[in-house]
């Protein structure tokens, strides 16, 4: 038998590599992105067998759209998704996932949001790592992308910079009486097309009074066009950036600041030059004052009476 000593030793042992493990598992860097596949093809057909892989995974495509030439995006979700999200406070930004099929120098770029990153990044009760695998196994994983990386402890508290706004400072855009009225209202502005912004999703969260909305935007220096051409410059392209989001929680409509919805997204984005966040420096304004359109129309947006 083994003496009392030897006990000790191999107890010491072996919290010493838990620690070890549990040390590099919080210091792992996390993504915004991942790359699937990056392959000769046609946009066409890859974005169609992109969508049958996630349909064969189980994820439901809630939404698709093209913000500009040669980038098809769509946005899906499950029940697992919609659930963890809706154990969140403003969970809903989390319901889904994006998928971006790219036309890139002749060849096809299949990537996708990270669902860790997205986990960490939104203060969800839940690390997605089911969605990740799924998306994984579904679309392929490359490599990661879109920075150099953050740990999860600093995902949840991340800002861009000193004073710049963090996940729970968005723009409180609107508030109604109840869930239904605010609903209804983020229905007809998108409808409308209010400040540009029209409807590519609408997801529900099960067991509260929360949806979520995926919108398009084109007008001005809030449009996904001009915003993606000035920073999302690499070799490998940050589509799933997009869509934006609008939040109904009961009866208030919310939106993540620009500030920090961009910045989550290209957090490695320097703040001066000609692709910065300086040559995007009159999104943040627009972008408000499209979303408030939405509830509250072009005119109450622009100050006009």
């Amino acid at each position: 038998m083994p003496s009392q000593k030897n006990r000790m030793v191999q107890f010491l042992f072996t919290i010493c590599l838990l620690a070890i493990s549990s040390a590099a598992q919080a210091e792992t860097l996390l993504k915004p992105f991942v790359l699937g596949s990056a392959v000769d093809g046609d946009l066409a057909a890859a974005t169609v067998k992109t969508r049958d892989a996630l349909t064969n995974a189980g994820f439901v495509v809630v939404g698709k759209y093209s913000p500009y030439a040669k980038t098809n995006i769509m946005v899906v979700t499950n029940d697992a998704l919609r659930a963890t999200a809706a154990k969140s406070d403003k969970g809903g930004f989390g319901a889904m996932q994006r998928v971006s099929v790219s036309e890139v120098e002749g060849a096809i770029q299949v990537a996708y949001t990270n669902p860790l990153y997205l986990a960490n990044v939104y203060r969800m009760q839940g690390d997605l790592q089911g969605i990740n695998k799924s998306l994984r196994a579904a679309l392929g994983a490359q490599e990661e992308f879109g920075a150099e990386g953050l740990t999860a402890e600093d995902l949840r508290e991340y800002h861009y910079k000193l004073f710049m706004p963090y996940f729970d400072e968005p723009y409180e855009l609107a508030e109604f009486d109840n869930y239904d009225a605010a609903i209804a209202a983020v229905e007809k502005g998108l409808n409308a097309k209010h400040g540009g912004v029209s409807k590519v999703y609408r997801i529900d969260l099960p067991g509260k009074k929360e949806s979520v909305f995926g919108v398009a935007m084109t007008r001005g220096c809030s449009s996904d066009e001009f915003i993606m051409q000035k920073i999302d410059f690499n070799k490998i392209k940050s589509a799933p950036h997009l869509p934006y989001e609008l939040l109904v929680s009961n009866g208030n409509v919310y939106a993540l600041h620009a500030k920090f919805r961009i910045a989550l997204s290209f957090p490695d984005l320097s703040m001066m030059g000609s692709n910065s966040f300086f040559s995007i420096m009159c999104a943040p304004d627009e972008i408000g004052e499209a979303l408030t359109a939405v509830v509250k129309g072009d005119k109450a947006s622009s100050g006009e009476e």
